[in-house]
């Protein structure tokens, strides 16, 4: 059953039976369910379809096999003709060839349907190094196909940095033909819980969330879940048993999704360093990757992934901006199971109360808070309000102290709220301790604002607050139920 996802299939459906020529491409990080909204969005009506060979089986392999990947994928593309109807005849040596025989095979098809649907999957595996796949789909996009009242062409892909440069912002022959374009997101906690529910795994909100921690909102990583074993279970299950699933995905996922895999890593491991993320500057030298044009790429391409998200320091306009890790597969994996695959010692379900797990827990919960700012506009009724979010990191000296502020979202109604994410087991007691703390970092921010503006500290805790003290220093408390929105 397909869970969520509304408003992509209602728009899916209504491109399939519109009378126009439609060019359509649909993008998101790999796993995230792409192929299978399509399949069920568009069920029983493709004319014609393709999915790309993956570039991680020539992972290692000497220059001379690496040469093969054009005609490997060439040979692919003419199997799955011949599979749906097309006749015999030698096969394509080009993706000019190819893509006419495509053209040949759907003009038999229109005379059996009313509308041709193309859907050419992980389009980004197709275009191997100088083979000469842009040219190919832009002659049959361009020549015939968007003449076409009758034919719709879906393409899709797990590099949405491929899908974003060769396509949607291509200057070429293909400027401005993409119809419409579909971003999709990981599942919400909304959505988690309804995916849970769905598969009979029943589990509390407060452990869903912890689900979410460990793999993100990715369906295909939650489809593991089994609903007889527990949180904890199931996830030394999918990590640390023998054969586990998900043991070695980090590798998997980054040699699918990106050419330079090793140096991708690379820059993932350097923010998963420091919570608050890295500067651009501060990558370049724990990478030693050189400064130039092609860095600002990979950063794109991690950003447009949703692995990263690029934030402005507070009070500093755009002058600082930082790069932070945000992946929550990303930062378990690397946390946890990265140096402990293969190793019969690890066991989850005794780690999961130690320090190090409820430190990550902390952590990794401003993460998930993050992922669901519009549930928390939403809880704080400013939905509708212009805002912008980033963190706060002030290092200290010998004359005052540092601090961090979680998240801080600046509205345009002069109001700031200065969030403070916990994740505990009960309610939230602030304490006297922790009542001066909020205090000084309410003056540090009075100091950074304009005197129109109010300082609001808002709780985002998993049950809520406890009515003690200094209770009323907190001016909104937002709880699970209210991450939980749809």
């Amino acid at each position: 059953m397909l869970i969520g996802r509304e408003r992509e299939i209602k728009k899916l459906k209504e491109l399939y039976c519109n009378d126009s020529a439609e060019l359509v491409a649909v993008y998101g990080r790999r796993r995230v369910g792409k192929t299978y909204l399509i399949d069920e969005a568009l069920a029983g009506k493709f004319t014609f379809r393709h999915a790309g060979l993956s570039p991680a089986e020539y992972r290692g392999m000497e220059s001379e096999k690496k040469k093969n990947r054009l005609k490997d994928q060439l040979d692919h593309f003419y199997q799955s003709l011949l599979m749906q109807g097309m006749k015999r005849t030698a096969a394509p040596q080009s993706w000019l060839e190819a893509f006419y025989m495509l053209e040949v095979f759907l003009q038999e098809k229109e005379k059996d349907t009313c509308r041709i649907l193309v859907f050419l999957d992980e389009i980004q595996w197709l275009d191997t190094p100088k083979s000469g796949f842009m040219t190919g789909l832009e002659a049959f996009w361009n020549n015939w196909a968007c003449h076409k009242h009758n034919v719709m062409v879906v393409v899709c892909g797990s590099s949405s940095s491929w899908i974003l440069d060769k396509l949607i912002n291509n200057h070429g022959g293909l400027y401005g033909r993409v119809t419409c374009q579909i971003n999709l997101q990981p599942f919400t906690l909304h959505e988690c819980e309804l995916f849970f529910e769905a598969k009979g795994v029943m589990m509390s909100r407060y452990d869903i969330v912890q689900a979410y921690m460990t793999v993100g909102g990715i369906p295909y990583y939650l489809n593991y879940f089994k609903r007889e074993l527990s949180l904890s279970q199931n996830i030394q299950e999918m990590f640390f048993a023998p054969g586990a699933p998900l043991a070695n995905e980090f590798d998997r996922l980054f040699s699918s999704l990106f050419v330079n895999a090793e140096v991708m890593q690379s820059i993932v491991r350097a923010l998963n360093t420091k919570n608050r993320g890295l500067t651009r500057a501060e990558l370049l030298n724990i990478t030693g990757i050189p400064e130039s044009g092609e860095f600002s790429r990979y950063l794109d391409a991690l950003i447009t992934g949703t692995f990263i998200i690029r934030y402005y320091s507070f009070g500093n306009g755009k002058r600082e901006s930082f790069y932070k890790l945000a992946d929550p597969f990303c930062i378990y994996y690397l946390k946890f199971v990265e140096g402990n695959t293969g190793k019969t010692n690890v066991d989850w379900v005794a780690l999961s109360d130690t320090q190090a797990v409820t430190s990550w827990k902390g952590l990794a919960f401003e993460n998930v808070c993050f992922n669901h700012i519009k549930q928390i506009k939403s809880s704080l009724g400013i939905s509708g309000v212009s805002t912008s979010e980033s963190l706060w990191s002030k290092r200290g000296s010998e004359d005052a102290a540092g601090t961090q502020i979680d998240l801080i979202i600046e509205r345009k109604d002069n109001v700031l709220n200065m969030c403070e994410m916990k994740f505990y087991s009960q309610e939230f007691t602030v304490t006297k301790e922790y009542h001066f703390i909020l205090e000084r970092r309410k003056s540090m921010l009075y100091e950074k604002v304009s005197k129109k503006t109010s300082v609001h500290n808002t709780l985002i805790t998993t049950f809520g607050l406890k009515h003690t003290e200094y209770f009323s220093d907190i001016v909104n408390t937002i709880t699970l139920e209210d991450l939980f929105q749809k």
